[in-house]
């Protein structure tokens, strides 16, 4: 992605601005702060399915079966040196 465009820059050149976001993303900046993105609509689109696949919830709402067995879940021994890193020393 190029550098981010001042908003005032991208409003007299939309139409450039338009078409460079059918191959990448343009930042859209105001102040020295981006403030947005112009993307084509499928990255929209695709980032809105991904968005509504997630879901945030509080651990009070797991079914008791669902707590025990992540309780019960070990990580795989491949990640072992993690685990050194969260042990006091």
């Amino acid at each position: 992605m190029a550098e981010a465009v001042p908003a005032s820059e991208f409003t007299r050149n939309f139409g450039r601005y338009r078409m460079l976001a059918q191959r990448e993303a343009v930042a859209v900046s105001s102040h020295g702060q981006i403030t947005g993105y112009f993307v084509r609509p499928d990255e929209f689109e695709e980032f809105m399915r991904f968005k509504a696949q997630r879901r945030a919830f509080a651990t009070a709402e797991l079914s008791d079966e669902k707590a025990e067995a992540i309780a019960a879940a070990r990580m795989d021994g491949r990640h072992d040196h993690l685990n050194a890193l969260l042990d006091p020393k």
